[in-house]
């Protein structure tokens, strides 16, 4: 018969030991991101990537050694993303970043099974991306820039320089 002792030792062990087995066995597998950045990498959105980066390297990822990105820069060219999306698709990436409404729609046209972040869209309701804020639904999350719907309910405030009020 087990003592009380005994059990909860074997317990304890047990415990200790599952996140050791877990981590081992996901040590060889490599997250993929793929990433649909409208501009050319020069653009005014290379901060935003930098940042990504940086984001990625404090929870622990580093390109090239624990996490492979696949960027796809469509140089201003909509017709594009669609090619973009069904490549990364074929490539089977774990996770889509992607940067404006135009993108995420084509994203999620192409895959209802990769998570697909958005970045930046104005309002995913109504460009159709997302079902509702409270609930997106499907495969889709991310940030919106609801900054138009806004604007109103800023406090106003005079500029040093002209002292009018800046809406």
């Amino acid at each position: 018969m087990i003592t009380r002792r005994q059990f909860i030792r074997g317990l304890t062990l047990g415990t200790l030991s599952t996140p050791l087995v877990v981590e081992a066995q996901q040590a060889g597998r490599v997250p993929r991101i793929g990433v649909i950045v409208p501009p050319e990498p020069e653009a005014p959105t290379e901060p935003n990537i930098a940042a990504f980066r940086q984001g990625l390297r404090s929870l622990g990822y580093v390109e090239g050694q624990n996490v492979a990105i696949n960027y796809r820069y469509a140089h201003g060219k909509t017709e594009l993303y669609a090619e973009f999306a069904a490549e990364l698709v074929r490539l089977q990436m774990d996770i889509m970043v992607v940067g404006s409404a135009a993108t995420t729609l084509v994203a999620k046209s192409a895959t209802q099974t990769i998570p697909i972040v958005m970045v930046g869209v104005g309002d995913p309701v109504r460009s159709g991306v997302v079902a509702s804020l409270a609930k997106p639904g499907g495969n889709i999350t991310g940030l919106s820039n609801l900054s138009a719907d806004l604007t109103g309910k800023r406090p106003h405030r005079s500029t040093p320089w002209s002292g009018s009020c800046d809406r």
